[in-house]
């Protein structure tokens, strides 16, 4: 278990997929063994990451470009890595991030033209060259995910089912492209069964 300090996870998939129930057990699982550990969503975490947030998920910002979109995001992340991930890590906490990256690799590609290796450069300079050690993907059908979406629908949220199926299918390729550090788990189960193999996947690490 020692070889969990310092590490940096990731927790990311569609609306309504459990990420935030997900990262919660999992900080649970890890303290019940004594790893310290720092929860974090993303966009936000930050004043200024959560006024960042405020702004992308209005759904009164309808005009926002997908480059602007792109950068904010970048932006909140910069934030969120200078203020809390890096000194975490740095102190030998395992930090698990609801969201990262692998989000703007979902719902910004394609947008506007934007390429994977855009997004990826703007990427490394907002997260200081540090990613994460393991991304994992919660993956489930829209039709049950969406379902589970009790509030009111943000901007991104309110785009057609056909982008977020996209959304979706950018995920999975990501996943399949670097297999190495990032692991999908079917979400569309029961709450304890998703743990258990989130829990499994993260062990890999240690």
């Amino acid at each position: 278990m020692d070889g969990l300090h310092g590490k940096f996870i990731v927790l990311d998939g569609g609306e309504g997929c459990g990420k935030t129930t997900q990262t919660h057990l999992l900080r649970s699982a890890l303290e019940r063994t004594g790893i310290s550990s720092v929860v974090v969503r993303d966009p936000g975490a930050t004043h200024i990451g959560e006024q960042i947030r405020a702004i992308l998920l209005n759904p009164e910002q309808a005009e926002m470009c997908m480059r602007c979109e792109m950068l904010l995001y970048m932006a909140a992340r910069s934030q969120l890595m200078d203020q809390t991930i890096v000194p975490a890590l740095a102190a030998g906490s395992c930090v698990i991030c609801d969201r990262f990256v692998s989000s703007t690799l979902a719902y910004q590609l394609g947008g506007q033209g934007l390429t994977a290796a855009e997004i990826k450069a703007v990427a490394e300079v907002a997260v200081q060259g540090r990613w994460p050690d393991l991304t994992i993907i919660l993956d489930m059908p829209l039709e049950h995910s969406h379902q589970r979406l009790a509030r009111p629908k943000d901007r991104i949220e309110q785009r057609p089912m056909q982008y977020h199926e996209q959304v979706r299918q950018n995920y999975l390729d990501q996943a399949a492209a670097n297999p190495k550090r990032y692991r999908v788990v079917s979400a569309g189960r029961d709450t304890a069964a998703v743990h258990a193999d989130v829990l499994a996947a993260v062990m890999e690490l240690a």
